[in-house]
């Protein structure tokens, strides 16, 4: 039997999409699918022995605003909250770590040290893409995730996770599709759930889907069992 939980999660927008009398209204759920090309844009993460990288993906965009009481990407400004957290990607390449690990890569000081590193060109134009860096702990994660061009909808998330083992996480947005989709044209016409999986080197840990449904956790992310897996 699974195990259910709710986290954190609300959004400024709900979106809906309709496909009647063949008509199609784009919407932040649709818009999602143009974003899994989001890995052709994205850069890749150096990772520091011991340490917890943190990054998201999947979207237009995405950033880590909060790890715990502290501020990372500000709302705002979309860049580090604390100029102090930046730390400067180095020259190198994949295959090349160990020269592309400078000073800025080194190790973190403690366990509430955190540094962000740039990662890649933001699909949305102006906008830089950060993963986090920080040592390995239980945690409170905070991201807001931008499903269309347009930085007026965002879906908000958090959780709380024991990164107990160093290494890359990425907390993948994408929509919930069901293959086995019946009734009503009303039913049918219904948007899709946003989900988000937590993937530890590439493998899903947990899945959260947002209830788009009436009852008591409407609107909010809630944690489901990995029995029933979508294509992310």
């Amino acid at each position: 039997m699974n195990k259910t939980r709710f986290v954190m999660g609300t959004s400024t927008v709900m979106a809906a999409s309709f496909f009647l009398s063949g008509c199609q209204l784009l919407s932040g759920y649709q818009k999602i699918d143009e974003a899994e090309n989001a890995q052709a844009w994205a850069g890749y993460i150096l990772p520091v022995a011991g340490e917890v990288n943190i990054a998201c993906a999947g979207t237009y965009h995405c950033e880590i605003v909060q790890i715990d009481k502290k501020s990372i990407i500000a709302s705002t400004s979309h860049e580090p909250a604390d100029s102090t957290m930046l730390a400067a990607r180095p020259e190198g390449t994949e295959t090349n770590t160990e020269k592309a690990i400078g000073a800025e890569m080194r190790t973190l000081a403690d366990e509430k040290s955190v540094k962000v590193v740039p990662l890649s060109a933001s699909a949305i134009e102006g906008l830089t893409n950060y993963y986090a860096r920080v040592l390995p702990a239980k945690r409170e994660i905070h991201i807001n995730f931008y499903p269309e061009d347009n930085l007026g909808y965002i879906e908000r998330f958090a959780m709380i996770h024991d990164f107990t083992d160093a290494g890359i996480y990425q907390l993948r947005a994408y929509q919930n599709k069901s293959s086995d989709k019946a009734g009503s044209l009303l039913e049918a016409a219904s948007p899709e759930p946003l989900c988000i999986d937590l993937l530890q080197d590439e493998e899903v840990q947990r899945r959260f889907c947002k209830q788009l449904g009436s009852g008591e956790a409407q609107g909010e992310f809630v944690e489901t069992g990995l029995g029933n897996k979508s294509t992310t």
